[in-house]
């Protein structure tokens, strides 16, 4: 009698295979392309980073110009609060109204020429004497105001110290019929002082930087 021999029974393999396939077939995600997202995903999807968005955005963006703005501003709040506190203590008037363009450029435009102490005090100075000499000699009449202001760009220019706020002391002179104290006080007091306190300010709010220093020279 022979031996009795198992054969492997192949259903279970084929079995197998089929729950494998199928198991397979089963567990194989879909296509993204095909894939349809649920409303509400797509909803909470597209808002909530434009609500982080919204609540991250500054309310007030400043300009990059800002802060230099704001040092050239105190400086020439300063200045003319100086000028009018010394001038008011020592009973001697220090101000006039083209120091307020003076102002504009020895604090917002330190570096430029129109800026420099030879400018401001010799632009001023020159300015103020040929309107006084002119108002003197001519008197004042549209013709020798006009006068005036000519002469004195064309020495400011022959003598370097072109100085544009200083273009309008002719005509303050003459309008106001000042006298040659004026020449003096407040003009050429006035500007010394405002040369000191741009040199000071320019000084401390630069500290150790080249770049806002005042004066760019001194002649």
């Amino acid at each position: 009698m022979m031996p009795h021999t198992t054969r492997p029974n192949a259903a279970p393999t084929r079995f197998t295979a089929t729950s494998t396939s199928t198991v397979s077939s089963n567990t194989i995600p879909s296509s993204p392309a095909t894939a349809t997202p649920s409303p509400g995903i797509a909803f909470v999807s597209a808002t909530a980073p434009a609500a982080a968005t919204s609540r991250k955005a500054p309310l007030l963006k400043l300009p990059a110009a800002f802060p230099a703005a704001l040092r050239s501003a105190a400086g020439g709040f300063l200045a003319i609060l100086l000028c009018a506190a010394l001038g008011s203590l020592g009973h001697v008037a220090l101000l006039m109204a083209p120091f307020g363009a003076t102002c504009v450029l020895a604090f917002a435009l330190p570096d430029s020429p129109l800026a420099q102490p030879r400018n401001i005090v010799g632009g001023h100075a020159l300015s103020t004497a040929i309107g006084l000499g002119t108002m003197a000699v001519c008197g004042t009449h549209a013709w020798s105001m006009a006068l005036a202001v000519g002469l004195a760009i064309a020495a400011m220019q022959l003598t370097r110290t072109v100085h544009p706020p200083a273009g309008a002391d002719p005509l303050l002179v003459m309008l106001s019929g000042a006298g040659w104290s004026f020449l003096l006080a407040p003009v050429v007091a006035g500007s010394v002082l405002i040369v000191a306190i741009a040199y000071l300010y320019h000084r401390l709010a630069a500290g150790s930087s080249t770049q806002r220093r005042y004066p760019q020279r001194w002649r």
